[in-house]
């Protein structure tokens, strides 16, 4: 059995989602980054980490595509055309989505303030909400890589709802209805009430 430790409020949560959507058996753990507890898991303290038997893996991206190859779901095999288009798909996100919603945070609440550069916040929201916006022209189908909702979806509805939580700005109807569609599944609920 995998043990999931972090937050539900952090990237694990995208984690326990893919879990939960390949119907795999886990316990969590739910520890805040750099805590002594989770110190105990990996010694950066870094959440989330997946415990596999006694091997640590973590960042979440990595973590949903070991979960995907190994269990067979949420995405496609190695070597293939498919495959790859989900690789440039995780890629993309992590690049225009994740890291800019990441920066925005590092400026807005998590240096201290005498490290934070304030000016950076307002152009990367833009940023972040026109690449947001542009998400329907990325899918193509129902999800992003067609009408297979993949680890790419949980990567880009986690996004959406951190820019959510920090007033970025979604006008993109599409967009709008498509998260709302993927946290209206079953495993996103269930993950939430971990």
């Amino acid at each position: 059995m995998y043990t999931v430790v972090g937050r539900i409020r952090s990237r694990a949560f995208r984690v326990l989602w893919a879990l939960e959507e390949l119907g795999v058996e886990y316990t969590h753990a739910d520890l805040a980054p750099g805590s002594d507890e989770a110190k105990a898991y990996h010694p950066s303290g870094k959440i989330p980490v997946l415990m596999v038997g006694d091997e640590a893996l973590t960042d979440s991206v990595a973590i949903m595509t070991y979960l995907s190859d190994k269990h067979g779901g949420l995405g496609y095999q190695a070597g293939t055309i498919q495959r790859a288009r989900l690789d440039a798909m995780l890629h993309y996100l992590n690049e225009d989505l994740d890291a800019l919603l990441w920066l925005i945070a590092k400026h807005s609440f998590i240096f201290p303030e005498d490290a934070r550069v304030p000016d950076v916040v307002d152009p990367t929201k833009a940023e972040v909400a026109r690449n947001l916006d542009g998400l329907a022209d990325r899918m193509q189908g129902e999800w992003l890589m067609g009408d297979e909702f993949t680890i790419a979806d949980i990567l880009a509805v986690h996004c959406l709802g951190w820019a959510f939580g920090m007033d970025i700005p979604v006008t993109n109807e599409a967009v709008k209805d498509y998260g709302k569609r993927a946290r209206a599944r079953a495993a996103f609920i269930q993950a939430g009430k971990q």
